[in-house]
């Protein structure tokens, strides 16, 4: 029995926010720099025309602010030059269009068993029509898909590796540069879902490899941004078509990047406040942001550990990214956070997380797990008061 001592308080994140503890950062970050909302609201209502679609002063700042957000994209992808970096709504349109633009019919691909839906329905559809066969490399007991698990997977038909560089389920880190090493000893492509990496893990382009990326996330930009870095030895069949402002008198789409693969307006208002979010963590530096964020998640699964009726997955200690996910008993996952957030209100993410796959190999596609996930705007403070809410439960 848990004394009323014990039983979390609620805490504002910010003055004037709803009484929340908000750890779903996973899924989104919520708590942003200041000048990414300055941001948005700023191109709203100065820089409102269409960018690249005409030479009025409104149109022409829209599409500089758009161009800068890309040379600030290459710069943090060590991308060499700021038309490989193509923008998408989201981290799923990306990869969507990395694998759909680069496979052709008896193509073979690679996926590690901790991938995201957005990875797995793609290719899984792909076979089905018969155009294409997959394999999967498994993860360790870490949740780590290694070098040597892809190459065991490979054939003499793979085409393309495509491997989740942190999971979105546990935090389990794979080891990207062996993997790309891999990809170019083998003349084949890589292609990496950087959904939960970017902005807190160091990640390099390398001519034939692809980086998709969240602007939302660890990158701090609003929502409907993301995009797909491109290594110069890949051509990609556009996913869409249409309207580039450029070349508008042919018919065939144009072959220059970005425009082959950008067709319809952009979102020049997210675009700039992720231009800002980016900014803060250059600013900030990528290494300082994951050294909280494991300090954070450490912590936490030590207090875990010491709770009757609580199993950590995975159970092996390893380095894991802002992310920590655990079962409690008697509990459905999905009714254990809705307790959470009613009682305490404390944001967590129940279920399988759109990584079947994933729980899969971790051995919880039966129940899912509860999922909690920081940014660098979570304090040690939230983290105390979340594991009280916890224990509460328990």
């Amino acid at each position: 029995m848990t004394s009323n001592t014990d039983k979390p308080k609620r805490i504002y994140l910010d003055e004037g926010d709803d009484q929340m503890i908000y750890l779903d950062n996973s899924a989104t970050t919520l708590k942003k720099p200041e000048s990414v909302y300055n941001a948005v609201t700023e191109s709203m209502k100065l820089y409102g025309g269409n960018p690249g679609r005409g030479g009025y002063r409104l149109a022409s700042e829209a599409a500089e602010r758009v161009f800068l957000c890309r040379e600030l994209v290459a710069k943090l992808f060590s991308v060499p030059t700021p038309e490989q970096v193509i923008f998408t709504k989201n981290t799923t349109e990306a990869l969507n269009l990395a694998i759909k633009g680069c496979l052709s019919s008896g193509d073979h691909v690679v996926i590690g068993s901790m991938e995201h839906n957005s990875v797995l329905r793609p290719v899984h559809r792909l076979t089905k029509q018969g155009l294409i066969t997959y394999s999967v490399a498994g993860a360790d007991a870490t949740g780590v898909v290694t070098a040597q698990a892809v190459k065991r997977a490979m054939t003499p038909k793979t085409k393309l590796i495509v491997i989740n560089h942190m999971s979105n389920v546990c935090g389990s880190i794979s080891p990207i540069e062996e993997i790309q090493e891999l990809a170019k000893a083998s003349g084949i492509f890589c292609l990496i879902d950087g959904a939960q990496s970017g902005g807190v893990l160091p990640l390099s382009l390398t001519p034939c490899s692809m980086i998709a990326f969240a602007g939302h996330k660890g990158l701090y930009g609003p929502q409907g941004t993301g995009g797909l870095c491109i290594g110069e030895e890949i051509c990609l069949q556009p996913l869409t078509e249409g309207g580039t402002g450029s070349l508008s008198a042919e018919f065939d789409q144009p072959e220059i990047l970005p425009d082959r693969l950008e067709s319809g307006t952009l979102a020049a208002p997210q675009i700039w406040g992720l231009y800002h979010g980016i900014s803060y963590v250059l600013s900030r530096g990528i290494s300082a942001i994951l050294k909280h964020e494991q300090e954070l998640i450490l912590m936490f699964r030590k207090e875990v550990r010491k709770c009757n009726g609580v199993r950590l997955y995975p159970q092996v200690e390893a380095e894991y990214g802002g992310v920590a996910a655990f079962r409690a008993e008697n509990y459905d996952s999905a009714s254990f956070c809705t307790l959470l957030d009613e009682k305490f209100g404390i944001a967590a993410r129940g279920g399988l997380h759109c990584a079947p796959l994933a729980h899969k190999t971790l051995g919880t596609l039966r129940g899912g797990l509860v999922r909690i996930s920081v940014s660098d705007f979570t304090s040690e403070q939230e983290m105390e008061q979340a594991m009280k809410g916890i224990k509460a439960l328990l």
